[in-house]
């Protein structure tokens, strides 16, 4: 992301979490998350209080509500991304899914849903004119083609992780 990029964002009033754009860093929804937090917890100060503090307004309080389900439906949302990259990397089904306390068919719905959603990213990006983000067809196909494996089967050339 580029300073440009980190200046509108630290501008951008987040009212909603679709406010929030595709791939923002987690640590910006973080950053922004405590400054609405810090004003909404000064509201607790006593009105004699020496020191000057911002007091958090509805907006604030709006604000964090948004952020906290950005940052939820990221971290859900990007659980699929490093389900590919566990079994890329040669862990098996059966490992991801007891990482993500699921079961291995259960991991495999998400990482598809995942690659789906990708997919449509890319798909939308394009057709915006836009660089590409998410999957492109050959991509999409390869982390499909994961879903495929058996549960202790380690993607192929890839030695089991754990091992």
């Amino acid at each position: 992301m580029s300073a440009d990029a980190y200046k509108h964002w630290r501008e951008l009033q987040v009212c909603r979490p679709g406010d929030v754009p595709p791939a923002t860093p987690l640590m910006w929804l973080a950053e922004k998350h405590q400054t609405h937090t810090d004003r909404l917890t000064n509201r607790l100060l006593p009105a004699e209080f020496q020191q000057e503090a911002e007091r958090g307004t509805a907006d604030d309080a709006l604000a964090v509500l948004a952020l906290r389900e950005a940052v939820r439906r990221e971290m859900e949302y990007g659980r699929g991304a490093h389900i590919r990259d566990a079994l890329q990397l040669g862990a098996t089904w059966n490992q991801a899914a007891a990482a993500l306390d699921v079961t291995p068919d259960e991991g495999r719905q998400l990482l598809r849903a995942w690659a789906e959603g990708q997919r449509h990213l890319y798909i939308a990006s394009e057709e915006r004119g836009e660089q590409p983000l998410g999957l492109s067809a050959e991509q999409h196909a390869t982390v499909l083609a994961l879903a495929e494996l058996a549960d202790d089967e380690p993607a192929a050339g890839q030695p089991e992780a754990g091992r």
